[in-house]
């Protein structure tokens, strides 16, 4: 499973509305991968979490599938 598919996989099972869940993949001069996150404005807060716990969760998951297949990811929530 790709790191963009994870991400999307796990926000759709947070969100009441995982129809509107975009995730847009860039490539950096880095060589690091960036996932740019979109939900539905009233799933921002569930996709944040409480002093942005859920985000940091994501992106720690994320990161360590993307480490695992030797791939530098960072997530950005829009």
């Amino acid at each position: 499973m790709s790191t963009k598919a994870l991400l999307e996989y796990l926000v759709n099972q947070l969100v009441d509305h995982p129809d509107e869940v975009e995730v847009t993949e860039f490539e950096s001069k880095k060589k690091e991968v960036i996932l740019e996150l979109r939900v539905a404005e009233a799933d921002t807060g569930k996709v944040i979490g409480k002093n942005g716990r859920i985000a940091q969760a994501l992106r720690t998951v994320v990161k360590a599938a993307a480490l695992k297949d030797g791939h530098r990811v960072s997530v950005e929530i829009l």
